[in-house]
């Protein structure tokens, strides 16, 4: 069974983020938090109405907007042009009107569906998750393949030309036994026919 979303939120780097999650682990998770915010008081379950309805209406999806301020939160905020430490320090400061109570989702209805929708969400992460992983281990390959391409291609080359080399060597040996047979058969050969060209000059 599907459960019920809380609306959590915290600040990082520009943004201050909001998410609508079953638990805190699964927020943190979201929002890629590599320590726990809430036990550092920087992330907390909001119970601002405003901000609970967005999440609830995108659940599982990290919504944004320019750190410090007020406006709504979406997928895609734009940079802050005004950084907190730059906002004038004089005046009173504005008191928080929503209350620290947090609401819940109207109904059971709504609840389940937001649920459904945030698990949906999830698979929908950790499969992009896994193809990027995937297409990251393809680029590692890579050149790995290139080294193993290269490295068959020289050893194929250097076996053809161990092949050759072996063919010319037999080839000389052979051309090295008829030069020697033919020095032998010349040797007779003239040893003859010097012979026979003494006995007619007597």
């Amino acid at each position: 069974m599907a459960r019920k979303l809380k609306t959590y939120q915290t600040s990082l780097g520009f943004y201050d983020l909001a998410i609508a999650a079953p638990s805190m682990k699964a927020a943190l998770e979201a929002w890629g938090a590599g320590s726990n915010l809430f036990h550092q008081g920087v992330a907390k379950e909001s119970g601002d109405p405003d901000v609970v309805a967005a999440t609830m209406s995108k659940p599982g999806v990290v919504l944004r907007r320019p750190v410090g301020s007020h406006g709504r939160f979406s997928e895609h905020a734009n940079l802050p042009t005004q950084l907190a430490d730059d906002a004038p320090k004089h005046g009173p400061k504005k008191k928080n009107k929503h209350k620290a109570a947090v609401p819940r989702p109207t109904d059971d209805k709504a609840a389940r569906k937001a649920a459904l929708a945030f698990e949906r969400e999830q698979r929908r992460r950790e499969k992009q998750r896994l193809k990027e992983e995937a297409a990251a281990g393809r680029q590692r390959q890579r050149p790995k393949q290139a080294i193993g391409k290269a490295q068959a291609a020289l050893e194929k080359s250097e076996r053809a030309h161990h092949k050759k080399v072996a063919t010319i060597e037999a080839a000389r040996d052979t051309l090295e036994k008829e030069a020697q047979a033919e020095d032998a058969r010349w040797a007779k050969e003239k040893e003859k026919l010097e012979w026979a060209l003494h006995r007619a000059s007597e």
